[in-house]
């Protein structure tokens, strides 16, 4: 467990900040547009589909819909990964209830674990935290901080061994380690399609969940840390 303590592994799923194009502002279009002619895109895709299709991986034109979090607990012999999904239609009332939790981690320690999460779960959630106008919690806040005083573990950073040309998806490395993986009926393309034509956000959260699951097994395999039986454990979110 010492290897283990303090570790909050997450990820998170988003989406566009509204169903199409049309719906925002006309400054927020000429603004998306501008961003859109320097993205790679596919033939033939209309302006909308196109929005519907990238925005949701930008903060500044997308919301976080579910974080999933994680953490080994150990008691006598019996080791747990504790799991908990968050979901909430309403943005920054998520990101409340994340910044609660991270405080009722009662440590100085913490360190946030995520696959490829110093590219993109870790900004993402600050951005959209200081657009909801939340303070940034301290495991968050980089500002003035050392790199060696930053208490973030990326995956997919350690997987690279400081190839910074190499990326390695989440799905991959749990084949190659043989991590059963995460993705079942749906992939990270299909979140914004599930949230907005299905209607099914508590869907949207289970996979989430699974994500944490494989990146916490992967932290155990990159680590070296002998393979010990361990439960998981859900908690029923908020």
């Amino acid at each position: 467990m010492k290897e283990l303590k303090d570790i909050l592994f997450l990820d998170i799923e988003t989406v566009s900040i509204s169903e199409t194009f049309e719906e925002l502002s006309e400054r927020m279009k000429t603004l998306w547009s501008r961003k859109a002619s320097f993205l790679k895109r596919e033939e033939g895709l209309t302006e909308d589909e196109f929005y519907f299709q990238r925005a949701g991986i930008y903060a500044e034109f997308g919301k976080v819909v579910s974080i999933g979090i994680g953490f080994f607990h150990a008691e006598e012999e019996r080791l747990e990964l504790r799991l908990k999904g968050l979901y909430n239609e309403d943005e920054k009332a998520l990101l409340e209830h994340f910044n609660v939790v991270l405080g009722k981690m009662r440590s100085d320690n913490l360190k946030l674990c995520a696959h490829n999460g110093r590219e993109f779960d870790f900004p993402y959630l600050s951005r959209r935290m200081l657009i909801n106008g939340i303070s940034l919690p301290s495991v968050l806040d980089l500002a003035g901080k050392k790199p060696w005083e930053i208490n973030h573990i990326d995956t997919m950073d350690m997987w690279k061994f400081g190839d910074w040309k190499h990326y390695t998806s989440l799905d991959l490395l749990a084949a190659i380690f043989n991590i059963e993986s995460s993705k079942t009926d749906m992939n990270g393309s299909d979140v914004n399609r599930v949230y907005y034509k299905d209607r099914k956000l508590e869907k949207i959260a289970d996979y989430c969940l699974q994500d944490v699951a494989v990146t916490a097994q992967l932290y155990l395999k990159l680590k070296n840390i002998a393979a010990v039986p361990f439960e998981v454990t859900i908690t029923p979110a908020n």
